[in-house]
């Protein structure tokens, strides 16, 4: 089969052809149709500290994914429900089952948690096995590339989803498709004004386009500009760190409000210092956010796009480039520039 994969400890990655994966007695064997390109797999390819630290290979990339399910293991049946011709999108994050929050229920802070694409062979390949508790199955008339991008919808819906939203004021940083999903989301779950910032023209009209009320070009502007043009003398009530960059989340320290709450996703490249005396006296509370929630978040998302196709429009919107798995080259490049959304190869 074709795969996408990091043959070496080094920079790059090869199109070749792989042994098929193997279907375990509760895996399921998914032919892929789409897949979508993720930060991550951009590190990956460069050959990063992160990378360095984290991969052993040779490996097959790619985590974000949607398929058609062509096999499914002998002992599946009363673990998941599941089926041959099922298409289905996969959650990446494969726990254990027996550490202390797997055993409570909470599977996404599980310790041992193995990442599709990172720590196994992953879904940049017309083949890739996952347990059959990981297939999320889509309803038939699913757009493909759509459900190819439920893994970064997740993180969206995961962080935006934290807080009631409905009459609050929110302010998103980092523009990035998940980024401009959570505005959507935000616009749907009932926020009042939505402002997100970016240093690029291109994304931030995506988010306006998806929702967003004001998008803020922080290379040329301040937050707090935007703040008055909305009339918020108080500041934003939520906030969601998107970007991993230490000025992001300093500026929007400095502009929410008095017990203002904070989701963080984006992972910044160091330590660096924070206002602490300014998050202590205005009681703001700040929580990392980390993957989907297993399972609720997936059934959020999939209800709110299920009942609202202005929600599907504007999360479809953010998919701006579509490849063949032969112009893989192509497709990082453009992921890479930053002038575009989300990115999608096509493996049917």
């Amino acid at each position: 089969m074709r795969a996408l994969t990091k043959l070496s400890a080094a920079p790059g990655l090869e199109l070749v052809d792989r042994p098929e994966p193997v279907c375990g007695p509760r895996d399921v064997k998914i032919r892929v149709l789409r897949a979508g390109l993720c930060g991550t797999d951009l590190h990956l390819q460069q050959w990063d500290d992160w990378t360095a630290a984290n991969v052993n290979p040779p490996l097959i990339i790619g985590h974000e994914f949607y398929g058609e399910v062509v096999q499914v293991g002998d002992d599946v049946e009363g673990i998941a429900e599941v089926r041959v011709g099922d298409r289905v999108s996969g959650e990446g994050h494969v726990v254990c089952g027996h550490c202390r929050n797997c055993r409570a229920g909470r599977r996404h802070v599980c310790i041992n948690t193995s990442s599709v694409g990172v720590n196994r062979d992953g879904a940049f390949a017309d083949y890739v096995v996952i347990p059959a508790s990981n297939a999320w199955v889509q309803p038939a008339d699913l757009d493909p590339d759509l459900g190819a991008i439920f893994d970064p919808l997740g993180n969206a819906t995961h962080t935006a989803l934290q807080w009631p939203m409905v009459g609050e004021d929110v302010l998103i940083t980092g523009a990035g498709p998940i980024g401009v999903m959570a505005a959507a989301i935000a616009r749907h779950a009932g926020a009042r004004y939505i402002c997100i910032t970016d240093v690029s023209d291109y994304r931030l009209d995506l988010a306006l386009q998806a929702g967003a009320d004001c998008a803020v070009n922080v290379a040329r502007e301040r937050i707090a500009g935007a703040q008055q043009d909305l009339g918020l003398k108080e500041g934003f009530d939520l906030g969601l760190e998107m970007s991993g960059n230490p000025a992001a989340l300093a500026e929007m320290i400095d502009n929410l409000n008095h017990g203002a709450r904070v989701g963080l996703l984006g992972i910044p490249k160091a330590d660096f210092p924070i206002n602490w005396g300014r998050v202590i006296t205005h009681m703001i509370t700040l929580k990392g956010i980390y993957g989907r929630e297993m399972y609720d978040t997936w059934y959020a998302m999939s209800s709110m796009l299920q009942t609202s196709p202005t929600l599907r429009e504007a999360v479809s919107s953010v998919i701006t480039h579509r490849f063949p798995v032969e112009q893989w080259a192509d497709a990082f490049a453009t992921a890479r520039s930053g002038e575009c959304g989300k990115v999608v190869m096509d493996f049917s």
